[in-house]
């Protein structure tokens, strides 16, 4: 009884050390994300990226917030994978909760290839 024991918490010790480091990196795009297809495009091609873990975008509040093994990845290669599918991000922290105000430029006119919504703040 006593080896069993001993051997079930050397087996939660071994996992605690090899526990993952999972982060959290919120960030707002620019273009500003302005429908569904401009949120489907992020997940769809972040997902890709080593060492993400979760994406979650919120449409109401131009947030997306990336769940990812810091072992992996970094959040400068995050925003890289951003810039490939053409977003600029602007990372998020506590002091700063603010997104980005909608801009009139014609690349937010037509941020995922149709999208005519670009209000004005």
């Amino acid at each position: 009884m006593k080896k069993g024991i001993i051997a079930i918490m050397a087996i939660f010790f071994a996992f605690s050390v090899y526990a993952k480091d999972i982060q959290e990196l919120v960030v707002t795009t620019n273009p500003p994300m302005s429908c569904q297809n401009c949120e489907n495009k992020i997940k769809g091609n972040l997902r890709f990226e080593k060492g993400v873990k979760k994406i979650e975008t919120n449409l109401a509040d131009q947030k997306v917030t990336i769940e990812y093994d810091a072992d992996k990845t970094t959040p400068a290669n995050i925003e890289s994978a951003f810039e490939k599918i053409g977003y600029q991000v602007k990372v998020l922290n506590q002091e700063n909760e603010q997104p980005n105000a909608c801009t009139s430029s014609p690349a937010a006119k037509t941020c995922c290839g149709g999208c005519s919504k670009n209000e004005k703040p």
